[in-house]
């Protein structure tokens, strides 16, 4: 199926219904875990070993996601067991599992940074924001009424739907490779969407796994959060992909964490490069006047935000923000509300 605007092409038009598995490629399986917001799945994989089976991420640690996979394990998967999870960064929606299934065998490989983040964050667990992320939502010039909501109630917990790893691991590495599903990987790194997130371009075949960082249609989020209020996630995602076009062909597959399976990766590494370029544009445009991270969501995105998508948005606007104030092409000041606003240069 192509897309008519762009020719990337969608070879598997049909997602896997729940519980069920689509081979794409000899000994490598696709399968999806439901998720609980708008982007409502994430896309898995299981690569044959022979006796046994590799995991490419596992979806979110829930009654539900366990479930799922117990009628996988019994079904597509014929019984045999995981002895091994790849998980290619350290969100929820690819690591939430990992843990059960160490719990039940299997070994864990994951980048050194996403182990590291994925254990520190599970322990960060808070009943209401601390004072540092009400700080960063002013800096960020929050809605004073969502400002005024969120000030009281929970917020999200990465502990609410990742399982704890344990403390063993095998570090995933920029440039070494591996072998899974009878294939051998390069392994590359990316950034900006997760710090150090491992892609891997099978040697033998045409076969790219992509997790978040190489997906069609939409763009992952780029996001600065309280842990880091200063970062430039932006400048991280172009040089990643700016890189990855060496390698890009456009016959390879590529089996991405969200959406569908595509080909045309040269296509996309550019629509996702000019993508942010673009918005980079429009921003600077709008910042005739200063302008706060949470004023800035019509030119970034073209629509209107909903309260739904309010947080990923105000932490993407950010990012944008940052990379124009860390380039030289914005000033910054502190606004008397207690806002930073961005003026162009």
């Amino acid at each position: 199926m192509p897309d008519d605007q762009s020719g990337i092409r969608y070879p598997y038009p049909d997602a896997p219904a729940e519980g069920e598995a689509i081979t794409v490629a000899p000994g490598v399986l696709w399968m999806r875990l439901p998720l609980p917001m708008a982007l409502d799945h994430v896309n898995v994989y299981a690569l044959d070993d022979g006796d046994s089976w590799t995991i490419v991420d596992t979806g979110f640690a829930s009654r539900r996601g366990q479930a799922i996979w117990e009628r996988l394990l019994a079904g597509p998967l014929q019984g045999k067991p995981v002895s091994r999870v790849i998980v290619t960064h350290h969100h929820p929606d690819h690591v939430g599992l990992a843990a059960w299934f160490m719990d039940h065998g299997a070994t864990l490989c994951m980048p050194r940074t996403g182990w590291l983040m994925t254990r520190m964050l599970t322990l960060d667990v808070q009943e209401v924001p601390n004072a540092e992320a009400l700080t960063f939502y002013k800096r960020a010039g929050m809605d004073p009424d969502i400002f005024e909501q969120r000030r009281t109630e929970r917020p999200f917990n990465f502990a609410d739907c990742v399982a704890p790893l344990p403390q063993g691991y095998t570090r995933l590495i920029d440039g070494h490779s591996i072998t899974m599903g009878g294939r051998t990987w390069d392994i590359r790194m990316g950034d900006g969407h997760a710090p150090e997130h491992a892609t891997f371009w099978s040697q033998d075949d045409n076969l790219v796994i992509g997790g978040d960082q190489l997906l069609p249609s939409i763009s992952p989020n780029l996001g600065v959060y309280p842990t880091e209020p200063d970062a430039d996630p932006v400048t991280d995602w172009l040089r990643s992909c700016e890189a990855f076009q060496a390698y890009a062909q456009p016959d390879q597959l590529i089996l991405g964490g969200h959406k569908l399976p595509f080909t045309g990766l040269p296509t996309r590494l550019m629509q996702l490069i000019d993508n942010h370029h673009g918005a980079l544009k429009r921003l600077l445009a709008h910042l005739g006047t200063p302008q706060s991270a949470g004023e800035c969501f019509l030119p970034l995105f073209k629509r209107t935000i909903g309260q739904g998508e309010y947080g990923l948005a105000l932490v993407e606007s950010v990012a944008h923000l940052n990379h124009l104030h860390q380039a030289g092409l914005a000033t910054r000041i502190l606004r008397e509300d207690g806002a930073w606003v961005f003026q162009a240069t």
